[in-house]
């Protein structure tokens, strides 16, 4: 997907608001559109780095007394920064806001050295506060399949209950982000057992489809009261545009209320119960962050048959759909 031009407009972009001078300006505009260009970079992503920088500059331009330029910048010391990490906890900011600020801030210094453009090892040697990583929670196999049974019953639609039917069979039957599956095109429909899914950075990786996956996505394509052509989105909105994510995240809160479970069970938590559904039933720990994607791969790499016929070997033994059915 293009990111607008006016995400990495220092003129009318969330840039715009930054209290720098004009080379910082430039200097800005043009890692926001390496970020954009070469490294593909989402534009909620640009934006959030973009307001990230903003509250930085923000901070120095009060922290000197006056508009910093490039030089400033480079003659940052480590008790600047550590000031500025002091004055977010100050604000209440939380320990996974401030390091994803100061991960924004060694991306965007990173560039300017390699570009030849400044250079401050200072901001390397600052100490971020550890975020504990957490995982969603896995829902059961029952209730897992609970709610994917349950999507086709909300709507007094019936495409729209087959498409919500659908969304979620490719969350919690094949591990899609919910991402991935809203980009999804009509052309991109799986041609034999496997679905080719592009994924973060614009990795493609393969995942192989139970046949209840497959019929869910069929069903669904059929009964769409829209023309269906190879460009257009694969899952639509009550409107016929690109469904949004905002939607399905609403569909499945009110599933989780007619099935009484926990604010835990949310469209991400079907994939992570996926993965962990996998695993359980003796799935191989590789092969499952293939699945996922979390293992980059090429997106020209192509998959031999004996790789798709590996992957579906292991998918149709250790994943619960397909037990049910022996």
């Amino acid at each position: 997907m293009a990111v607008p031009n006016s995400v990495t407009d220092t003129q009318t972009g969330p840039l715009a608001a930054v209290q720098a001078e004009p080379a910082l300006k430039d200097a800005l505009g043009k890692w926001q559109a390496w970020l954009a260009h070469e490294k593909r970079a989402a534009a909620h992503t640009l934006d959030g780095y973009s307001r990230d920088v903003v509250h930085f500059l923000g901070f120095v331009q009060e922290h000197l007394g006056y508009t910093p330029g490039l030089k400033d910048i480079e003659a940052l010391s480590i008790l600047d920064f550590r000031s500025y990490l002091a004055q977010m906890a100050r604000t209440d900011k939380s320990r996974s806001t401030i390091a994803r600020h100061m991960s924004t801030l060694r991306t965007l210094f990173k560039y300017f050295e390699r570009e030849g453009i400044l250079s401050n090892a200072a901001i390397l040697a600052v100490r971020t506060p550890k975020v504990p990583k957490s995982l969603p929670k896995a829902l059961t196999i029952e209730d897992a399949l609970a709610v994917v049974d349950c999507a086709d019953q909300l709507s007094i639609e019936p495409w729209i209950g087959k498409r919500d039917k659908a969304m979620l069979m490719l969350l919690y039957g094949a591990g899609l982000r919910i991402a991935e599956a809203l980009a999804l095109n009509v052309e991109d429909m799986p041609i034999g057992d496997v679905l080719t899914v592009t994924g973060k950075g614009n990795k493609q990786r393969i995942v192989p489809l139970l046949i209840e996956v497959k019929t869910a996505l069929r069903d669904y394509v059929q009964s769409s009261p829209y023309p269906m052509t190879p460009i257009s989105p694969l899952f639509l909105g009550l409107r016929g545009g690109r469904l949004n994510a905002g939607v399905v995240q609403k569909m499945v809160r009110e599933v989780r209320t007619l099935l009484g479970l926990p604010d835990s069970a949310t469209p991400h938590a079907l994939r992570h119960s996926f993965a962990t559904h996998l695993l359980a039933g003796g799935g191989d720990l590789r092969t499952i962050q293939e699945l996922l994607g979390h293992v980059s791969l090429s997106t020209t790499q192509r998959y031999t048959e004996v790789d798709a016929a590996r992957l579906q070997n292991v998918y149709q033994n250790a994943h619960p759909r397909a037990k049910r059915r022996k």
